[in-house]
């Protein structure tokens, strides 16, 4: 019999094609060298490219957009890994057991339908939905604690597939975690700069889990109603001015032009006093600065938690809140987030919020959205 391996009988070519369908037959799927990318409207940091079998994901670094955050790979069942990936960028997918940091997250999985993938949790305190705490309490998802200083040993018993946590600036790492052999996937999305953006991510969490279709469906949705509420807010003939949230410490957080808030404000027909800083993220100011240049806002929402606020409380709280405008009006309206789950909604359906918005800053009109309430008038 000839001896397919000798190189004194079979030509280069022929070897080279009998190899070929020696590995094409049998064993773990091989992997394809074309692939389709995933289109993105709006989302700037994050890509994806779609193979058969697997899809590589691209995470660009929000503070140093040069460079990547990080990549993995997202193998489904039987596929090898592709060369060039370590074991700590490869997430076998649908992760079927994963630890969660995040409420916003928690809720998206939950809405997408893979609720029993999410294994374990941090920051149980922040987390609002009522069948994701039933399940904390009965001990079914881990409660590994603060996302600050997490619970490595529970973590590691739970042996999840992946880790969703938020990357911080300058943070340094993940320190033991990253010696955990745990994929960690960067949760970078709250870096975008716009609403629709960010929600856009939805896409890539829907991949992990396994829920591609219900992930493109509801950004569909989303993206939609979002520019029909957008359109009749930015069409609109007044313009209120609109202040958020309080002092915190020293200073007043508030939002940039380019940030998410500061964009739906607009989006909704506001303006925003700041909106001419065209930075993401929020500033800190001054108190004094923020009474200068905002001291005639029409509007002034407030997010808070557990704690009653009423204009009598807030007043009370900094006599420097009773020389705006809103609060001599009465126009003064408050989110409590232990409530009405403001943060873990509106990251991934920013209509809701911005429908609000436009109830709130006109009240005369009738949208064709379904109407959520996160902002209602405080007592005085």
């Amino acid at each position: 019999m000839m001896n397919l391996t000798d190189k004194s009988i079979i030509s280069p070519i022929i070897l080279l094609t009998v190899l070929f369908l020696l590995q094409s037959c049998g064993g773990n799927n091989t992997v394809s060298s074309e692939g389709e990318e995933v289109e993105f409207k709006y989302a700037e940091n994050l890509s994806l490219k779609e193979f058969d079998g697997y899809t590589i994901a691209e995470i660009r670094n929000p503070w140093d957009t040069t460079k990547l955050l990080q990549k993995y790979v997202l193998l489904e069942e039987g596929v090898d890994v592709p060369e060039g990936f370590t074991p700590a960028q490869t997430v076998r997918v649908p992760l079927k057991k994963s630890i969660v940091y995040s409420s916003v997250h928690n809720g998206l999985i939950n809405e997408l339908g893979a609720p029993d993938a999410i294994s374990g949790v941090c920051d149980a305190e922040y987390i609002y939905e009522p069948s994701i705490k039933s399940r904390i309490d009965s001990g079914d998802i881990a409660d590994c604690g603060n996302s600050m200083s997490p619970n490595i040993e529970k973590i590691i018993k739970v042996s999840p597939g992946a880790i969703l946590l938020s990357p911080f600036e300058n943070s340094g790492g993940h320190g033991k975690l990253s010696q955990a052999g745990i994929p960690i996937i960067e949760c970078a999305d709250y870096m975008e700069t716009s609403p629709l953006a960010r929600s856009e991510w939805m896409k890539f969490y829907g991949r992990l889990y396994g829920k591609k279709n219900e992930a493109d469906s509801m950004f569909a949705d989303t993206e939609r109603q979002y520019l029909q509420l957008k359109e009749i807010g930015t069409s609109l003939s007044t313009h209120p001015k609109v202040l958020i949230d309080r002092i915190y410490g020293q200073s007043w957080n508030l939002p940039a032009g380019k940030s998410t808030m500061g964009i739906m404000i607009e989006d909704a027909g506001g303006i925003n006093p700041f909106g001419d800083v065209k930075v993401s993220g929020s500033l800190q100011l001054s108190p004094e600065k923020v009474l200068y240049e905002a001291q005639d806002v029409d509007i002034w929402l407030i997010r808070f938690a557990y704690t009653p606020l009423t204009l009598k409380s807030l007043g009370e709280d900094n006599k420097l809140y009773t020389q705006f405008k809103a609060y001599k009006e009465g126009r003064v309206y408050g989110s409590d987030s232990s409530k009405t789950r403001i943060f873990e909604d509106v990251a991934f359906h920013p209509q809701w919020l911005l429908g609000n918005l436009i109830a709130l800053f006109h009240p005369e009109l009738s949208l064709p959205t379904e109407e959520k309430t996160y902002f209602e008038k405080i007592e005085p």
